[in-house]
């Protein structure tokens, strides 16, 4: 009896904790409400078949505990139950699952109307590039990264000689603008996570993954690696600032393109060599 109290209280309490616990959603800050959605549809269904499962074993305690002169009966199988059984299961692992397909759906179905930025992942940074003013970005290839070139871009490529390299760890975007974001990682398995955008994906290096959103209210928002790359994990953090137009585009102007940061490499070298004996 003490047991079965025992194993009541804990489905009392999981209850409890859930509903009374602080803790619940950072404020959304951008279309992807519908992943919360999903996760609450996910959350219903396992907390009702866990309670279920909690009662089960306290009923079952109670009512098969020893009792003197009472035989067990052996029944390795029964049917009807291992039918409702496996017909409640589909209709559970189908309502966790169907959600989460129509919302990957519109995941990676990008608007046409849709701008572009970069992350770059590397160990244990990200940095960024944006398009320039012909809307285009030029190709990259990871056997071009050097000092100079950190993203590897092609100095051949008439497109990415005006795109804006963000080096440092705060991104700004404009506000309730679809953005595309292009994800590309250098050495290591990373994972590009904002947790008020509801938004994240692996980087894998040698692939470029993306997803898109629309920001939907301004704030600066963390930005977090969410795969473990290493001992500088922990510190792999960044910033994403939503901005109104008039602010972003001042602070766009005042970042550098390609171009200008080989124009800077160059006369660097030239500096070097001059003051060389």
């Amino acid at each position: 009896m003490i047991v079965a109290l025992l194993i009541l209280l804990v489905g009392i309490g999981t209850v409890a904790f859930h509903f009374l616990s602080p803790w619940w959603w950072t404020p959304i800050a951008s279309n992807w409400g519908y992943i919360d959605d999903t996760i609450i549809i996910t959350f219903w269904i396992t907390g009702v078949v866990f309670i279920a499962m909690i009662f089960f074993m306290a009923y079952c305690v109670f009512r098969y505990r020893y009792r003197p002169g009472r035989r067990a009966v052996y029944e390795p199988e029964n049917k009807k139950l291992e039918w409702w059984l496996t017909g409640l299961t589909t209709v559970g692992v189908a309502g966790m699952l169907a959600p989460g397909l129509f919302v990957w759906d519109q995941f990676i179905t990008v608007p046409k109307d849709a701008t572009e930025f970069e992350v770059l992942a590397q160990q244990w940074q990200f940095t960024y590039r944006l398009p320039g003013q012909d809307g285009v970005m030029g190709t990259s290839d990871s056997r071009k990264i050097d000092s100079d070139n950190p993203f590897g871009l092609n100095p051949d490529d008439a497109n990415g000689q005006d795109d804006i390299l963000i080096e440092s760890d705060e991104l700004h975007i404009p506000l309730d603008k679809p953005v595309k974001v292009l994800l590309r990682s250098i050495d290591v398995l990373h994972d590009f996570y904002v947790p008020q955008f509801r938004a994240k994906m692996d980087m894998v290096p040698g692939t470029v993954t993306y997803f898109w959103f629309t920001p939907t209210r301004t704030g600066t928002f963390d930005v977090l690696c969410f795969e473990l790359c290493g001992v500088g994990h922990y510190a792999m953090r960044g910033k994403v600032v939503v901005d109104e137009e008039i602010p972003y585009r001042a602070w766009l102007a005042e970042q550098p393109t390609f171009a200008q940061s080989l124009a800077r490499a160059g006369n660097g070298a030239g500096e070097e060599l001059a003051a060389a004996p």
